[in-house]
């Protein structure tokens, strides 16, 4: 056993067999390097055969008993964590479940589950082992970073837990358990130890990865459909969005586009010029984004298959033979995504030399890529399976599409010599996948039920890093009521990646299909996505910089208002805007908590590495107290100028019209505005300001 301490603020427990028959798995690639850790010293021992063990200024203590074991993590004099404190650390065993606990465990194994059942504990596409508890005191967090099947039970009691080692408190904390259960691998598990809801994201971020910064095309509206059927399809869909005045970023095509679901290849009767598509789109600064599953038809006339088959580059199964499977092909391969060498060829594949009839505005979509397997053991792919070293697939399953999605990403940034951010979405994820792009929730149904859902679960992957997610506007599977397409849209715009799909078996579901009155809802709803994109891209830039998620639970920005712990039917986008989407039929209102506000605006060029590489962005501050409005830089590191102004400003609940309203262009240049009030509502509008977001600026209300 190795216990370590991380000067970001966290503890580090590995535990693994002295001798074993063969060595265990551990997970490579997750953490972006080995953690910086800190020299632990000796505070004390006691008769227990225990050792107190403390680090840095002494705020943080850890102590470890050998016989039964025991480690309690102490901050500020008080236990933030135990381990195994119920003595429940075992390899193998049969035990009965407990009597009290949170229905049946949860289960991290990523598969392939249409229309997966709601509020179940089963596993979905995609998992992270990362779990945060939250008390107005403290934010603490426990990873456990292993990626063979894992079960999690939590037991949560308010009345009783350990007592606190202080004297003086005679209270009895409420107390969480945890059980983690691992078919495989060693334990390695790191507590976070807050003490804020913000300390917690980045010392997680600092272990696994920080948001990538999305193109900020990607941050706008997404039209999908499996599928469209031809060029011509695609044509007409890209002119109703213009003809209906509803802006959009990105059209997409699923696996028909291919010939004979073979990825990296065009159908030539229904795409005969797809290079001449894509311009057609980049001329209306849209993008056009493809599939690209890791299924790989077998056919042996195909240089792909027969390349990747000479290299050895498939899965094998236990016989050491080709591990044949079946999905949208047919007969299958699966490429070994584990093996380095494999995903630098699969990148190389991206090559505009290699990838025929793809330009610099394709981007990618990862699908069934847990893997899904049909006819396979749960849908998915033997766990005896072999890949790259000889390992076990129960060793690394819940990677697997973290590792195509990683050489997808990397194959986009090569296309372009490193200088352009990609945009790739994946199904499957694992921790760490963060920092590649964006994931979806899978294969939802059209019904209420499943709009509600997806708040609590775009805001349960926020928080555990995946920033960048959405779930399918309108499901994706069944016909939505005129009603229900509204209600997702605006949802929808709310969330962080916004895209409408639907399967190809469902009636076709363009905005402009049902009628007058859901186009111009569903219109309002995708402009204001795009008035927000400014804040929606600055928020990215939080992410990218200090793993605050785009959108929050209450409980993270009021961390000490217990009302809203428990809120999942509205959210914070950032720290300025609270959503509450309707999600119940035939409301007419809905009922808001709002709890007991200083905002930020990032800009850059919006698609290169240069705010990296050159400095080239700009972070402005806008701050509002006592009547003084100032926009001031907060990073003078960057500079960037944008050209973008700012017109006007509306001030809400101004209970009397001022007196006067002054604005200064850097300290000296008095500007020039109208000034409008409306008594009856307390909105005060302040306008013809023409002030620059790049410069500073103030603007005092009397």
């Amino acid at each position: 056993m190795q216990v370590c301490a991380i000067k970001a603020g966290a503890v580090r427990v590995t535990i693994d067999e002295r001798k074993p028959i063969r060595p265990r798995f551990r997970v490579p690639d997750v953490l972006t390097g080995e953690p910086v850790y800190e020299r632990m010293r000796v505070e004390k021992k006691d008769k227990k055969n225990a050792v107190t063990l403390t680090w840095g200024t002494g705020q943080y203590q850890i102590r470890i008993q050998a016989h039964p074991l025991l480690l309690q993590v102490f901050c500020d004099g008080e236990v933030t964590a135990s381990l195994n404190e119920q003595g429940r650390l075992f390899f193998e065993t049969v035990k009965d479940p407990p009597k009290q606990s949170d229905g049946e465990p949860y289960r991290l194994y990523n598969l392939d589950v249409f229309g997966y059942s709601i509020h179940s504990p089963l596993g979905l596409y995609g998992s992270v082992p990362f779990l945060l508890a939250h008390s107005p005191d403290r934010t603490v967090g426990a990873f456990w970073l292993n990626a063979s099947e894992t079960l999690l039970d939590v037991q949560y009691d308010c009345k009783k837990g350990p007592a606190p080692p202080k004297a003086n408190r005679r209270e009895v904390l409420p107390h969480t358990n945890l059980r983690w259960m691992s078919e495989s691998g060693v334990i390695d598990s790191f507590i976070l130890l807050g003490p804020s809801p913000s300390h917690t994201f980045l010392q997680y971020a600092e272990l696994t990865g920080y948001q990538a910064l999305p193109p900020l095309f990607s941050l706008g509206y997404h039209q999908c459909r499996w599928s469209y059927d031809d060029e011509a399809d695609v044509k007409a869909v890209d002119a109703g969005f213009d003809r209906h005045a509803i802006p959009y970023d990105v059209i997409w095509l699923d696996i028909e586009h291919t010939r004979q679901n073979r990825y990296f290849t065009w159908d030539s009767q229904l795409f005969p010029d797809p290079v001449g598509l894509q311009r057609h789109l980049q001329e209306r600064e849209r993008k056009l984004v493809v599939i690209s599953d890791p299924h790989i038809k077998v056919d042996p006339s195909w240089e792909l298959y027969s390349e990747a088959q000479d290299r050895g580059y498939f899965v094998r199964d236990r016989e050491g033979k080709l591990y044949n499977g079946r999905c949208w092909p047919g007969e299958s391969c699966y490429l070994d995504f584990t093996s380095p060498e494999v995903r630098a060829w699969y990148s190389s594949l991206f090559a505009l030399d290699k990838y025929k009839g793809s330009t610099d505005s394709l981007h990618v979509w990862n699908d069934m890529n847990e893997p899904s397997v049909f006819g396979g053991p749960e849908q998915t792919m033997p766990k005896d399976a072999v890949h790259h070293g000889g390992v076990e697939h129960r060793e690394l399953h819940n990677l697997y599409g973290f590792y195509q999605h990683l050489a997808t990403v990397e194959g986009l940034i090569s296309r372009s010599g490193g200088l352009e951010r990609p945009f790739v979405l994946s199904r499957s994820f694992f921790a760490g996948s963060q920092r590649l792009g964006a994931v979806w929730t899978g294969d939802n149904l059209a019904t209420w039920e499943y709009l509600k859902i997806s708040i609590p679960m775009l805001l349960s992957l926020s928080i555990v890093g995946v920033a960048f997610c959405g779930a399918d506007v309108g499901g994706f599977f069944q016909d939505p009521k005129p009603e229900l397409l509204i209600r997702w849209y605006q949802a929808g715009s709310l969330q962080p990646f916004f895209r409408g799909h639907s399967a190809k078996m469902m009636k076709r579901r363009e905005p402009w299909l049902f009628g007058d009155t859901v186009t111009a809802a569903i219109r309002n709803a995708v402009q204001q996505r795009y008035c927000l994109l400014p804040y929606w891209y600055t928020l990215f830039h939080q992410a990218h910089t200090s793993a605050k998620p785009p959108i929050r639970p209450l409980w993270v920005e009021f961390s000490k208002e217990q009302d809203t712990f428990t809120v999942e039917h509205e959210y914070m986008i950032g720290s300025a805007l609270l959503a509450c989407p309707v999600t119940d039929p035939g409301a007419t209102k809905v009922k808001v908590l709002l709890p007991g506000s200083e905002g930020y605006l990032y800009l850059d060029d919006g698609h290169s590495f240069n705010y990296r590489d050159k400095k080239h962005f700009t972070l402005r501050r806008f701050s509002l107290q006592k009547g003084h409005l100032k926009c001031c830089c907060t990073d003078n590191t960057g500079q960037f100028d944008s050209g973008c102004l700012v017109q006007s400003v509306t001030f809400l609940g101004v209970k009397k019209k001022p007196s006067a309203v002054t604005t200064l262009l850097s300290e000296v240049e008095e500007i020039c505005c109208t000034v409008q009030y409306q008594e009856d509502q307390h909105l005060l509008m302040v306008g013809n300001l023409s002030l620059p977001v790049g410069k500073d600026w103030d603007m005092w209300i009397r």
